[in-house]
Formats: C-alpha cells, sequence, structure tokens
C-alpha cells in the first residue's frame, strides 16, 4: 500500500462491533467481535431501554470540527471505523443486519444485478442510470437474493421479553414490526421520549438522515452543519437530563464526509471506456470496473496514469483477500456478481461519476463519503445516561 493519510477498516474495531455488542446484550448469538467498552458498560445492570441513535454522516473529524468541547464529545468513549465502502448502504445495512458487508451483500448505493441486466440504487430500488421503477420483475431480487434477518427480529427472538422499535423518515424502508416516523430531529426525540415511558423493556433504533443531507448540500464547514450539531446537542442533552436511571443512549454515525475537490467523468476517457466490457458500477468514489480480459495491462497503466495520485486501483482478489475490505464471515454469495475485476477507491477529494450517455451522472455534492480519507472513515461512539 503506498498511500499515507488513509483509514482502513477494522473490522475488530469497527461500527459492527457496536451493534454486536447490543446484539449480545440482548443475547443474540453472534460471530463477530463486540465492542468492549460498550460491553462493560451494557453489562452494569439490566436497562429498561436501551436506545441507538444514528446521526448520519457525523464523523469523528466533523463532530471534532464543529464542537470539540461539546457534551457529545465529553460524552464520547470511543472512536471506530465505518465498514467498507464508507457508506449508508453497506453501514446502515451492518447495522440493521448485525453483519459486515461480506456477508448481507450490501455494498454501495448502485449494484448491478445480471436477473434484470440492470443496475439498481439499493435502498429506493429504481434502475440507476434512468431513475425508473422496474415494471412487474419476475422475481423481487430483495425478496429473494438480498434479503437478510434484521437485528429487531433476532433481537426478540432471542429476549421474547424485548420489544424491538425503529423510528426512521416517512421514505425509509421499514424492517421492524414496531416502527414510528420521524422526519426530523425534534419528532425523533418525541418519540423516545415516549417510548421510554411505557413500562416493556425496549430496544429502539432511531435514525436521523442528517447531518448527512445537510453535508452534501452545503459541505462540512457550512453554517447549516454547524447549526444543526449544536442544535442537535442541546436537545439531546435535554432529553437525557428526562431519562430515569434505567435508560441509556448510545450514539453513533455510519461514516463521516469529505468535501470534493474534483469530479470525472469517463466518458471524457475514451481509452479507458475501451477497456470495459459495461458501465462501471457501485459509487463515485468506490468504483468497480469489468475489464476485458485481453486489456487489464493496458486498463491498469492507463487507469493509473490519470487517477493514481486519487484513486488506489486494485485487483477483486486484493479487495476481497488480501485487504478484507467488506470484512469476514460466510461470504454472501453475490458479491463476485456485484464486483468486476478492478476496484477503485478514493483516496483524495475527487469522485468519477457512475454515468453513461444514455445518461448523466447524478448531481456532483458539496461532500460525500464512500473513501477511504479519515474524514469518511472514522466514526465517534458516544454513551450517555442521568
Amino acid at each position: 500500500m503506498k498511500y499515507k493519510n488513509i483509514v482502513l477498516p477494522n473490522y475488530n474495531h469497527s461500527i459492527l462491533g457496536t451493534i454486536t455488542s447490543i446484539l449480545k446484550y440482548y443475547k443474540v448469538d453472534t460471530k463477530h467481535k463486540s465492542s468492549e467498552k460498550i460491553d462493560e458498560i451494557l453489562n452494569e445492570k439490566e436497562y429498561k431501554n436501551v436506545i441507538f441513535l444514528i446521526l448520519d454522516g457525523l464523523g469523528e473529524q466533523i463532530l471534532n470540527k464543529i464542537s470539540l468541547d461539546g457534551i457529545l464529545n465529553k460524552n464520547r468513549i470511543d472512536c471506530v471505523t465505518s465498514v467498507y465502502p464508507s457508506t449508508t448502504t453497506a453501514a446502515l445495512t451492518t447495522y440493521y443486519s448485525g453483519c459486515p458487508p461480506y456477508e448481507t451483500g450490501w455494498i454501495a448505493w448502485s449494484q448491478y444485478f445480471k436477473e434484470y441486466g440492470r443496475a439498481l440504487d439499493m435502498f429506493s430500488h429504481k434502475e440507476s442510470y434512468m431513475g425508473e421503477t422496474l415494471k412487474k420483475p419476475l422475481i423481487d431480487v430483495y425478496k429473494t437474493i438480498v434479503n437478510y434477518e434484521s437485528i429487531f427480529d433476532k433481537i426478540e427472538k432471542s429476549s421474547p421479553n424485548v420489544r424491538a422499535y425503529e423510528i426512521e423518515p416517512d421514505y425509509a424502508e421499514r424492517r421492524a414490526k414496531r416502527s414510528l416516523k420521524a422526519n426530523n430531529i425534534d419528532e425523533l426525540i418525541m418519540y423516545i421520549n415516549d417510548l421510554c415511558t411505557m413500562p416493556d423493556r425496549k430496544f429502539i433504533l432511531a435514525y436521523s438522515d442528517n447531518p448527512d443531507g445537510l453535508l452534501h448540500k452545503y459541505g462540512t464547514t457550512s453554517e447549516e452543519v454547524k447549526n444543526f450539531v449544536k442544535e442537535t446537542e442541546e436537545k439531546i442533552e435535554k432529553m437525557v437530563k428526562d431519562f430515569d436511571n434505567d435508560t441509556i443512549l448510545i450514539i453513533s454515525a455510519d461514516h463521516g464526509h469529505k468535501d470534493i475537490d474534483k469530479a470525472y467523468s469517463l466518458n471524457d476517457f475514451p481509452e479507458i471506456r475501451e477497456c470495459l466490457i459495461m458501465p462501471e458500477s457501485l459509487e463515485s468514489r468506490s468504483l468497480t470496473f469489468w475489464v476485458k480480459e485481453d486489456m487489464k495491462d493496458v486498463f491498469v497503466q492507463r487507469f493509473n496514469k490519470i487517477f493514481k495520485d486519487e484513486f488506489w486501483l486494485m485487483t477483486k482478489d486484493e479487495f476481497l483477500n488480501k485487504y478484507h475490505f467488506l470484512g469476514y464471515g460466510d461470504k454472501h454469495y453475490k458479491i463476485d456478481d456485484f464486483l468486476g475485476n478492478y476496484m477503485a477507491l478514493s483516496v483524495a477529494g475527487s469522485i468519477i461519476r457512475i454515468e453513461t450517455f444514455l445518461a448523466e451522472g447524478k448531481p456532483v455534492k458539496k461532500s460525500t463519503h464512500c473513501g477511504l480519507t479519515k474524514d469518511e472513515m472514522e466514526v465517534p461512539v458516544i454513551v450517555m445516561k442521568k
């Protein structure tokens, strides 16, 4: 590895360990390594309410720059890596399943399904390039191919006296039997407070799609992001003061963010397009390429001549088996379909737009994630209780 100032996923000290500790607390059988720090705190007593709050995009570096001495940092117990790719698709699915991307097959925003002959946006279920909804497919790949057992079902199965809840925005896919819709931090906190007054033992996963949405739109140094983080800290502090002694709040993120300096399109590089069997896939900072067998050496030479300072190019075998970017465990059988024979991972502030001559790529955002910089890969772990 020739790149400096990057962070590789550490599956022994990552967001996977955070959710594994929660699963262990509720007696769910798991083979993954938990967080020793969270284990120690949870084992202090039997909590009536365990709340796991995910603030999408709130990376370690963002929190430090905005509120180094704030209430969240004062209660920070750890800094862990995200999974890879450092993106909501892979990371949230890790939280929802208790498994790494290697086991779930949920890797990135856009993944190619040979069953449809289409790349699909994983969360929206729409065709990636044209944004179209698939019309009456003969099979539903989400129910038959990339389905998984949720942590909500696992917890209720292993601890029948516990009720598992999720609180998420309107548009989010529901994964728990008990689901509440909250479209902003105020609604989210309101529902947490309401649930905590109920008599049953509960696990509550609450997901906020900000500051991620604000970061994409305005960038990491924007006033909009600063204001959200500061105001959210105040609201969380007030909420915790109203907790009973039998309630604990764990806060973390899925990934951080990196401001974008350059945006490329491979449509401008016919010498690279010539090497490819089909369009690139996954994400603009973590791309996979299906390269013609007789042009592999040419592709590597041409790609590195242009992008070597901004993207780390490697083979699929190196990606999976040398560096274990997707993690460990029982390999999902679709991984080899979803990945081409080469991967390019961003190590700087650049993106390569995923587009074709038929459909322009999605708009370039001020800030995004999915690369290997410290800004994207490190997230805080915070524990608060009365």
